[in-house]
């Protein structure tokens, strides 16, 4: 019958779904708990690296407060 084409759809996409949610945990296991931003254009390039040069560590992902900044 249909329904017994449900177990390797599930296998199907649980497999296609574990490289989506493993690369998240990594983005935000090597940033400091913060998920990887992406540049899509020229602006958001350019305040990621106002918050790289603003942090004073040289990474966009780790941020300083307003009330921290020199």
């Amino acid at each position: 019958m249909w329904y017994e084409i449900l177990p390797a759809l599930t296998v199907m996409y649980v497999c296609l779904c574990i490289p989506g949610f493993s690369t998240t945990r990594i983005h935000k296991y090597t940033n400091g708990g913060k998920e990887k931003r992406t540049a899509l254009n020229t602006y958001q390039w350019y305040l990621m690296e106002r918050d790289r040069r603003v942090s004073q560590t040289n990474r966009y992902y780790e941020s300083k407060g307003l009330e921290n900044i020199d």
